[in-house]
């Protein structure tokens, strides 16, 4: 059996996710409590695919759609380490049925 593997709540330390140390001043992540994500690349609710969630919080500011916080997901340390352990035949960048769509 595979070993659980962690959010991205858990892994950044964030304390945004339901009872978090940082909810009362930054509020609860998306990529916490949205269910439409639960079970993507192995993790709970947006946990392992939260750039491709909307208004989630990394780096101090609220990273916007997909569209918008892309190249700075992409280049995230989560992000590579979740597409590591999923393997190309399981990872999943977006939602099924998500569209991307560029802002140009």
């Amino acid at each position: 059996m595979a070993s659980r593997r962690q959010n991205c709540w858990e892994y950044k330390n964030c304390g945004r996710e339901p009872n978090g140390s940082n909810i009362e001043e930054l509020g609860i992540c998306h990529a916490a409590i949205d269910n439409t994500f639960n079970g993507l690349n192995s993790g709970e609710k947006g946990g392992r695919i939260c750039w491709a969630v909307a208004g989630t919080f990394c780096d101090g500011e609220v990273q916007g759609t997909y569209a918008e916080k892309q190249v700075s997901c992409m280049n995230c340390d989560f992000f590579s380490l979740v597409k590591a352990e999923e393997g190309t035949a399981n990872f999943d960048l977006l939602k099924p049925g998500q569209v991307y769509r560029s802002r140009r």
